[in-house]
């Protein structure tokens, strides 16, 4: 009777171990291979770090509302383009699946990027693919869903884990302007908000950043 009174919880915390492993796994693999912006590190600082990112293109939406009701809507209308609402340009190849029919699929990218501003409304974007530049790059079918260059530029960056919400993206954001203000540093934008997991990540696997431009 003991024998078994105990095997049940261990039975019980069996299952649960497994499913976050399995939950863990699934998380990973999807990520560990997509491409993000290059960037070099220049330095480490007290609770965030300063990155020169090189230039690189982004497909970018403007929307409005709250930042999670904005995250949604740009991220249906960015994914709908990447998964085959656009125009496809003869004799690219397209990463898996190949398509030669009038649209074609574009490889999934990381981080995807949010940014206020201080009209009330937003602007989502991924990154594109570094093969791509702006004139071989398929183009998107909705008019709301637009192309840009993003130039070579220093950035100041907090990184943390968990779940995003609005306040704690806030006060992400406000701990990393008040650092910069405290080491000296100019920032030239509004911060903007990165992920880089799917919705399905466990907690314990996400990756969130705030960052800002600044003056080098």
């Amino acid at each position: 009777m003991t024998k078994h009174k105990y095997m049940t919880p261990m039975i019980i915390v069996s299952v649960i171990v497994v499913a976050a492993l399995i939950w863990t796994l699934g998380g990973w693999l999807v990520v560990r291979n997509i491409e993000k912006p290059a960037y070099t590190l220049v330095e480490k600082r007290e609770g965030y770090e300063i990155r020169d990112y090189a230039p690189y293109m982004v497909a970018e939406v403007e929307v409005t509302g709250s930042r999670q009701q904005g995250l949604n809507a740009g991220f249906r209308m960015l994914a709908d383009y990447i998964f085959g609402n656009n125009t496809a340009k003869t004799g690219i190849a397209m990463t898996a699946p190949v398509s030669e029919s009038a649209s074609a699929p574009i490889a999934m990218t990381a981080p995807v990027m949010e940014q206020g501003s201080n009209d009330g409304k937003r602007k989502v974007t991924f990154s594109m693919p570094s093969k791509y530049t702006m004139d071989s790059i398929p183009k998107p079918n909705n008019p709301l869903v637009t192309l840009r260059e993003i130039p070579a530029q220093r950035v100041a960056v907090k990184v943390f884990g968990w779940y995003a919400g609005d306040s704690h993206i806030q006060s992400m954001e406000s701990a990393l302007l008040s650092a910069l203000k405290k080491d000296g540093f100019v920032t030239t934008q509004l911060p903007s908000y990165a992920g880089y997991n799917p919705p399905f990540s466990a907690p314990w696997m996400r990756r969130n950043e705030v960052m800002v431009v600044i003056e080098k």
